[in-house]
């Protein structure tokens, strides 16, 4: 298997606001595979993508980050299934889920698309719903609000200090399923899960800073302080595309 190429796309939408925001989380893991693998730079923009393309760890691999916004998601899917010609089983969706704890991992063979927008342009841009993917927990939207409001919300400081573990092993994950299949990733990393956060490390409750401190969560009014001052949590206000 490991000799055929393998397309993996991550859902997110562009641009730096969104970077750091829950429902970009697989653009991190990608990002985050692309520095282990010395692949440097944003990639090749290409088929409404940001693209990179080769060989690494014996594996011939095309990685990308759709340049549409979510909703349009399946644009992208869909040219660069054209321009790789890959089979559909060869493909893998690396996409967020709110439905799933945070940091935990789950491989699927298919299914609906559970509400996330992105899932629902690329089953409608394809016509099926049958293609693999690797979903990556955001936690519970009712600690945030609103769905939209927690997908489109940045992380809090606890969850981003743990994203680095996600990071690996998503990475870890998307290495076996290219190079051993999807059955074989699902048995090894669907039971995954964070570890409890060691104590007096980073990501230890005792350490994390507090409302009104830097870093600290968002008051009532959604604004929460940040290096660069104050800042109104997304998601409050947003472009229907966008989610």
């Amino acid at each position: 298997m490991s000799h055929e190429r393998r397309l993996i796309v991550g859902l997110g939408n562009p641009g730096e606001k969104y970077r750091q925001t829950r429902h970009n989380i697989a653009w991190l893991v990608l990002d985050a595979f692309a520095d282990r693998v010395n692949w440097r730079g944003g990639g090749k923009r290409r088929d409404a993508a940001m693209v990179h393309a080769g060989r690494v760890l014996g594996l011939d691999l095309v990685m990308a980050k759709p340049d549409t916004f979510m909703n349009e998601s399946g644009i992208a899917v869909r040219k660069l299934l054209a321009a790789e010609r890959v089979p559909l089983s060869a493909l893998l969706i690396v996409v967020d889920d709110f439905s799933l704890p945070f940091g935990t991992l789950r491989f699927r063979e298919g299914g609906s698309a559970g509400g996330h927008n992105g899932l629902t342009s690329i089953s409608d841009e394809l016509g099926t719903d049958k293609y693999p993917r690797l979903k990556i927990g955001i936690g519970d939207p009712r600690q945030s609000g609103t769905a939209e409001q927690h997908v489109l919300g940045e992380f809090s400081a606890a969850e981003h200090r743990r994203i680095p573990e996600i990071a690996v092993a998503a990475g870890e994950a998307i290495e076996l399923w290219a190079r051993s299949g999807l059955n074989k990733a699902a048995t090894a990393f669907n039971g995954w899960s964070l570890p409890e956060p060691a104590a007096g490390s980073a990501a230890d409750p005792a350490n994390l800073p507090k409302a009104g401190e830097v870093d600290g969560p968002a008051g009532a009014d959604g604004i929460r302080r940040t290096l660069h001052g104050w800042r109104k949590i997304l998601g409050r206000d947003k472009a229907d595309r966008q989610g």
